[in-house]
């Protein structure tokens, strides 16, 4: 089984219920050529790093899925090139460490933040202890004394 990931960006101007129906067409484009969802992540209104059809905001979805071979990949594109419902998608494959990675944000353990408690150290072993300090360098007047001396 190969493993893919499909992003698009819907256009934000579109109705709350349009935008379901783009996402639920593509999902249903997946389910009948025999491919296997594997997840759906809407992640909502976003900014845009630059304008695309005069809009800075998009709404994006990501659908990762698994098939036995790629040829799904290129009837997905094409549908999505023709919709103007869309603004960008990309499509890639994913190897591996994608996949581990995408079921470790999903099972929560990338992307969380540990919380610090104020006043108290978590941990008082995993502090760093302090360097031991070097000793001086010697100082350019014992050196002039032990030359006058001989």
């Amino acid at each position: 089984m190969k493993h893919y990931e499909v992003t698009f960006v819907v256009d934000p101007v579109l109705s709350g219920d349009e935008i379901k129906a783009t996402e639920k067409a593509y999902e249903e484009m997946l389910k009948n050529e025999g491919c296997t969802l594997v997840h759906v992540d809407e992640m909502g209104l976003k900014q845009l790093a630059y304008p695309i059809n005069k809009r800075s905001s998009g709404i994006f979805y990501c659908i990762e899925f698994t098939s036995e071979t790629g040829d799904i990949i290129g009837k997905v594109e094409l549908a999505m090139k023709r919709d103007e419902r869309l603004m960008r998608f990309l499509t890639i494959a994913l190897d591996k460490h994608g996949v581990k990675y995408n079921a470790d944000k999903r099972a929560g353990l990338i992307g969380k933040v540990k919380k610090k408690t104020k006043g108290k150290p978590q941990d008082e072993a995993a502090a760093p202890a302090e360097a031991p300090k070097a000793a001086p360098a010697p100082v350019a007047e014992e050196v002039a004394q032990t030359d006058s001396a001989e």
